[in-house]
């Protein structure tokens, strides 16, 4: 296995972990519209929600860059 192999597949890893987190959130949020939140806790809800939803996209932005690097170098 080459170093490139292993980019490929890190960055494939990596996308498939930041694509769960953006089910997740999803999830999240459908779950916090179904409980019908008051204002303030939808407010924490979807702050938090944010946080993760921005870090999942950089987390697949990321590994789809390793991948296309890995296949660019290959």
């Amino acid at each position: 296995m080459t170093i490139h192999d292993i980019l490929i597949w890190g960055g494939a890893a990596l996308t498939a972990l930041g694509l769960a987190g953006i089910v997740w959130c999803i999830a999240a949020v459908a779950r916090a519209k179904r409980a019908r939140q008051d204002d303030a806790a939808m407010r924490a809800t979807m702050q938090r929600v944010v946080a993760v939803n921005m870090a999942a996209l950089a987390a697949s932005m990321l590994g789809l860059m390793a991948v296309v690097l890995g296949i660019m170098l290959r």
